[in-house]
């Protein structure tokens, strides 16, 4: 499992800063600061199991922001800026970026964090989201990270209703329109064997990202790395696939989705959190939920296509050798004779890459199989199917 030292230097050191520039930021009075391990505990309650539980104003509640900001935001940031760092999104001076469901502006600060190259770029931002308290916590929080920019942060209170055909009504369209941990939301309270109400709100969050983007913008979705967000990922796909979007990542190809959530299987990426602050990691241990790791599930879909893409195979797709393309998109698991296993998709479907545990744990989640094989590895496709998964064997030396 990789660490996070993937990420550049600069990048590094300005997140293992955050605790501090949060306590110094939103400072907590020393009488209320031992309650803010319980107040992580419940919140992170009230995201899982306790669910039914949570008002859609929580960050409405100061207990709760404090909890947000000083521990959920900087794992965010850690999230966002991981998977921004390595997608190719490029942007344009007075681009728009529409950010659905901002929340304390997680993402323009994890963009402004881990794209250097942009933060000389003029850019608007329209941050949405229902609640004021934690828009306004968000903004001050950008500006102690980023100081004095030339990007615009323009505020939009707004509910994220699916059933609406657009949010912030802009005449300019969007060059990038993103949503971090905010579907979830809503179909979490689904039951998981509720398979169409699950494909409907990935149907009406695609028509709702499209109508804010313009024809060759980016959309980019995240979501927590568990099977019900695998499963409405691969919905989302699909959905954007029918509007004329195809995928850029993780997806090597445009064919069927070959993890789509069920029998435990789902594209998700795990990165483990060794190079995260001590500070984090203590109120981590004193809310008892230790993290020591990342896990996540995105989508990242391209420009409008003229031609209409499907889920069959194209030729090239079929010949290509299945070798080439693999993206690997679990954690790695013990397999028997004390070898171990990763998933990996590409065009031909669900692969399974096999070796010794050295070999696999090398290439890493989320890593493309060309971009991470040394000089000395190579990988095999031993045309055997794997007996549980059904997924093709590429051995891995």
């Amino acid at each position: 499992m990789p660490s996070n030292n993937i990420l550049p230097p600069e990048t590094q050191k300005i997140l293992k800063d955050i605790p501090s520039l949060l306590n110094k930021t939103f400072p907590i009075p020393s009488r209320f600061r031992s309650a803010l391990p319980s107040q992580i505990a419940e919140l992170s309650r009230l995201f899982t199991n306790g669910r039914g539980d949570r008002s859609l104003s929580y960050l409405g509640q100061p207990n709760f922001l404090s909890a947000y900001l000083h521990y959920f935001l900087p794992w965010n940031l850690y999230r966002l800026c991981i998977i921004l760092h390595s997608l190719d999104i490029t942007l344009s001076s007075s681009d728009t970026i529409t950010d659905l469901g901002s929340g304390p502006l997680a993402f323009a600060s994890a963009l402004w964090i881990s794209r250097p190259d942009l933060r000389k770029i003029p850019l608007k931002i329209n941050c949405v989201d229902r609640c004021s308290p934690a828009l306004e916590a968000g903004k001050k929080f950008f500006a102690a990270v980023a100081g004095e920019n030339i990007w615009k942060i323009n505020l939009v209170r707004d509910n994220i209703d699916l059933k609406r055909t657009n949010v912030t009504h802009n005449k300019k369209k969007a060059a990038l329109v993103c949503a971090a941990n905010l579907f979830n939301e809503i179909y979490e309270r689904l039951p998981h064997n509720n398979i169409n109400g699950l494909r409907r709100i990935a149907n009406n969050a695609a028509r709702l990202m499209h109508n804010e983007a313009s024809a060759d913008a980016c959309i980019l979705t995240m979501e927590p790395g568990v099977p019900q967000s695998g499963r409405f990922i691969s919905f989302l796909r699909a959905a954007f696939m029918e509007i004329g979007r195809p995928p850029v990542s993780p997806c090597t190809h445009t064919a069927v989705c070959p993890l789509n959530g069920g029998k435990k299987r789902w594209c998700h990426f795990a990165y483990d959190t060794v190079d995260a602050p001590k500070e984090l990691h203590r109120l981590s241990s004193a809310a008892g939920i230790p993290k020591e790791r990342l896990v996540l599930s995105y989508l990242l879909t391209g420009a409008v296509s003229k031609t209409r893409h499907s889920s069959e195979k194209t030729d090239r797709e079929k010949k290509q050798d299945v070798t080439q393309e693999v993206r690997s998109i679990s954690d790695a698991f013990p397999l028997p004779h004390n070898r171990f296993g990763r998933y990996g998709c590409c065009a031909q479907g669900l692969v399974l890459l096999a070796g010794e545990k050295k070999r696999i744990e090398e290439i890493g989640s989320g890593s493309l199989l060309t971009q991470v094989l040394a000089a000395n590895m190579s990988v095999r496709n031993t045309g055997e199917r794997d007996a549980k998964s059904g997924a093709l064997i590429l051995e891995v030396k």
